[in-house]
Formats: structure tokens, C-alpha cells, sequence
């Protein structure tokens, strides 16, 4: 082949460092936020609380003339540029974060919690004591992510997986979801989807604690028998955790020896070593479901309609010191080399990212409220078939700021405190020829087994059958779904003795 020059033009954006924060701040909770804020007013004299009562001093602090017309101009710009970015860019940035978007469809978000958070002291890991709030499981498995040589593709697949784990350490999305909310209805970015998250979830199973990204409490046993000295006792465990589980609740040796060719001595001696593993790997880190919280959105009925405001609880409230920008302002910035220019540009972004978190907030949760009136008129079985991709395209956002936006963020609604993730769920079809969510699905079938006479619980079989006589289509192997996800026992474990 011939060896030639060709020219090319091309688009590209790069990220600044304002937007860095912009996009850094969006994903935090409440918590991590006034950590943050409390950090940023540490270090930054030129930004301060925006209090009432504060008078300023009349005295300019004294500071070196400038000699330099371009720290001037700085200054003067500061902020320009800053305010011109729009909610908008966030995703548009960051084209390869397509991990961060995730149709949560298995998330049971109910959280009643504390009307008040007491705010923990910012910092980092090092220097934590015993009074520190503790390591929650996500932050626990992002440390191991920095040890880790991974490809751009692998790390996000790897950071999606611990954004879809709930408090227990399970993995609370499962794949095929996963897949269809990202990769929509191509068959090819299906597949190509697919193995990339099946090859990080190998890499999440991989990770301390033992256990961690299961899909279910068998899985989960099995991970950590894997990571035991290889045994007889072990290799019968494994096989009991993978087929088995059900019977071994019910002590059933019996029926257990005669599928295991194994006798009663060594089923006792599995089942004792089944006893030393941990059935929810994540319950020994901070968990959110422990942790108070204030809501970051709070829904109030206006006349015949809802609306979603911000709680000014949650919001900082800061401001510039008008000292210290008055006297840059009279000394023509400062001499060259002082960085009070900088932190005078870094005060005026960090409020405006602060207002640009929020005021994105507003705007999906507002968008969320519009196409779930009927939750908050009836409850969950009034919850209708909701994906991030519906949002995004409404309020012209990518997928992946809306999953930031619905991540550790909570709505304080009529029928209690929810995650933004709790709205979304894909849909089941119904004879009607609509789709019913799986949200309120979930919400029927513990109705349901609450119903239920205890002496004779119902079957998954007969629930699906339940369904479908109001007209929703939803499989026996669905509905197993569903009520394992909502720690709901088998019918035999739920009858009365």
C-alpha cells in the first residue's frame, strides 16, 4: 500500500474540568454532597455560607498590586463560561459512559427513613477512626476497581454492576434488563452487551467480600464455597447450594441423601459448613437501607396536580467572600503566580454546578411525577411502565445523566420516601394490549400472599394464574422472579405448621 497524507476534520469534545465537576457533583448523594461542599469551603477562602445575619467588614483585606493584564481578564471571565453550560451536556460528554444508565427493574427502593441526617466530616479514607461513618459496600468495591488493570469497557461494565447491587450485596438487576434498558431492540448491540457484562460480573464475583454480585442466595453460597480449601464436604455443599437449597431448609435428609448419593453424616457436615458462609455478603458495610436520609425532592399535591420541588433542606447555600472579590477586583486580580484568581473562578463554578445539580434534579423528577400520577393518586398498583430512555428523550438529557440523576437521590411522596430508581420498571403485557409495570406487578403478588390462607400458600403457578385473570401475562418463572426479589419464601417455607 501505497503511504500517503490525507486531512480530516473532526468533532470532538473534550472535558473540562468545570464539566468534570459538573457531572462529579450530579451523581453524589445528599451526604456526599455537604462532605463535599464542607470540603470546598475548607479549602477555598474566597467561598463561604451564604448566611442572613453575616455583615461584611467595611476594610478590604490588603493585597499585591497586579502586574499583569491577563490575570484581569481571567477574572473578568470567570464565570462566562461557567453559566453558558446547560444540563444537556452532561451525557453528550461522556459517550462511553454508557454504564451509567440502568432501568433498576428489580429495585424495591421503599424507604421510610428519618425526616433529618445528621452530615458526616468530609475527608478521605486515610485518616479514618471508629467514629467515621463506615465504608459503604459501593465505595468498598470502587477502592479494588483502582488496584485493577481494565480496559475503559471492562471498568464501566464492572461500575454498572455495583451501581445495580442492593444493600445485601445482590445483584439486584439482572442481565438480560440490563441489556435491553442500554442496548434497546438491536439484536447485535444486544449480544455484544451481554458478554461484555457477563465478563464483568466475573470480575465483580471476583472481588472482596466473597459472594458479592450474586443473583440469587445459591449463587451467592457457591461463590464463597469456591474460595474454601477443595474438599469432599465442600464439592457436596456446592452441589447442595447450586440444587438443593430448598430441601436443606427443610432438613429433608432423606430426599437429600437419595439426590446426592450421600448419607445423613456427611449432609450434616455440608450443611454445618454452609452455616459458616455469609448469606448477605454486603450487610457488613454501611447500608443505605441504616442510613438516615433527607429527601432530596419533596412531591406536594397543587390543585389537581402534583409537583416536585427541591427541599431546601438539602440545598447549600454559598456564596462568594465580596471581600476578598472586591479587593481582586481594585488590585486588578492579583500579581502573577497568586492563586486567589483561581480560587475567586473556582468559588463562581462550584456554585453554579451546585445550581445546575439541582436544577436538574427538578426537572426529571417533575418529568417523573407527570407519567406516574397515578402512583401518587393510588399507589403502587397504579404504576406505570417507566425506562430512563422515556425521560433522556423528554428532556433531551442522555440515559446516563438520568441514571445519575436517579441514583441515591430520594422522593418524599403521600405513600412514603422512594430512590428516583423505584419509578422506573419495564412493563409486562396484559390482554388489553397494554403493558402493565412490573412495579405494580410486584405490589399485586404481595397483596396477594398477604391473602393467602397459610395452611394451603399459594404457588408460583397459582399466582401467575392470579394474574392473568386480571388480565396480566406474566410467567411462573417471573413471578419466582419477583418473589425472590422481594425476600418472599417459597409456598412451602410460608406454610403454617
Amino acid at each position: 500500500m501505497k503511504p500517503s497524507l490525507q486531512l480530516r476534520h473532526s468533532q470532538h469534545l473534550s472535558l473540562t474540568p468545570q464539566l468534570q465537576q459538573s457531572i462529579r457533583l450530579l451523581q453524589l448523594s445528599t451526604l456526599e454532597l455537604q462532605q463535599e461542599v464542607q470540603q470546598m469551603l475548607d479549602a477555598n477562602p474566597l467561598l463561604e455560607p451564604d448566611t442572613d445575619d453575616g455583615d461584611l467588614p467595611l476594610a478590604a483585606p490588603e493585597l499585591p498590586p497586579s502586574s499583569t493584564a491577563e490575570r484581569e481578564e481571567r477574572d473578568e471571565a470567570s464565570g462566562g463560561e461557567a453559566a453558558e453550560l446547560s444540563g444537556e451536556d452532561f451525557g453528550k460528554t461522556e459517550q462511553e459512559d454508557w454504564a451509567n444508565g440502568t432501568e433498576g427493574d428489580d429495585f424495591d427502593g421503599i424507604r421510610e427513613l428519618p425526616a433529618n441526617a445528621p452530615v458526616g466530616e468530609g475527608g478521605d479514607d486515610e485518616g479514618r477512626d471508629f467514629d467515621a461513618a463506615p465504608v459503604s459496600l459501593t465505595e468498598h468495591l470502587r477502592e479494588q476497581l483502582v488496584g485493577r488493570r481494565l480496559s475503559a469497557i471492562d471498568r464501566a461494565a464492572v461500575e454498572l454492576l455495583i451501581e445495580s447491587l442492593d444493600g445485601d450485596g445482590y445483584l439486584a438487576d439482572p442481565l438480560d434488563e440490563l441489556v435491553l434498558s442500554l442496548a434497546g431492540e438491536d439484536p447485535e448491540a444486544q449480544e455484544e452487551l451481554l458478554e461484555q457484562l457477563q465478563v464483568g460480573l466475573a470480575l465483580l464475583q471476583s472481588m472482596d467480600p466473597a459472594g458479592v454480585g450474586a443473583r440469587g442466595l445459591g449463587e451467592c453460597l457457591q461463590l464463597q464455597l469456591r474460595r474454601r480449601p477443595p474438599s469432599p464436604v465442600n464439592t457436596l455443599a456446592q452441589t447442595v447450594c447450586a440444587k438443593y437449597l430448598d430441601l436443606l431448609a427443610k432438613r429433608d435428609w432423606r430426599r437429600l441423601g437419595a439426590l446426592t448419593h450421600s448419607d445423613e453424616p456427611e449432609l450434616k457436615a455440608a450443611h454445618a459448613l454452609i452455616g459458616t458462609l455469609e448469606p448477605k455478603p454486603g450487610r457488613a458495610f454501611g447500608q443505605d437501607s441504616n442510613t438516615p436520609v433527607v429527601p432530596d425532592v419533596l412531591v406536594r399535591r397543587v390543585g389537581r396536580q402534583w409537583r416536585a420541588v427541591i427541599n431546601p433542606e438539602v440545598c447549600p447555600k454559598l456564596r462568594v467572600n465580596e471581600m476578598y472579590a472586591r479587593a481582586l477586583k481594585q488590585t486588578k486580580g492579583a500579581v502573577s503566580g497568586s492563586p486567589l484568581g483561581g480560587q475567586l473562578q473556582e468559588a463562581r463554578w462550584f456554585i453554579k454546578n451546585i445550581q445546575q445539580r439541582f436544577d436538574t434534579i427538578a426537572r426529571v423528577s417533575q418529568a417523573i411525577v407527570e407519567r406516574q400520577t397515578g402512583f401518587f393518586n393510588h399507589g403502587e398498583l397504579a404504576m406505570r411502565p417507566l425506562v430512563l430512555r422515556e425521560i433522556a428523550e423528554e428532556l433531551g438529557l442522555h440515559e446516563s445523566t438520568i441514571s445519575r440523576v436517579t441514583t441515591q437521590k430520594y422522593m418524599a411522596t403521600p405513600h412514603g420516601t422512594f430512590e428516583l430508581k423505584f419509578f422506573f420498571g419495564s412493563g409486562l403485557n396484559t390482554e388489553a394490549g397494554g403493558e402493565a409495570s412490573s412495579t405494580a406487578v410486584r405490589a399485586l403478588i404481595r397483596q396477594f400472599i398477604a391473602a393467602e390462607d397459610v395452611k394451603k400458600p399459594l404457588s408460583d403457578s397459582a399466582l401467575a394464574a392470579m394474574l392473568e385473570e386480571q388480565g396480566i401475562q406474566c410467567a411462573r418463572r417471573t413471578v419466582a422472579k419477583y418473589r425472590e426479589g422481594m425476600k418472599i419464601p417459597t409456598a412451602p417455607l410460608r406454610k403454617a405448621p
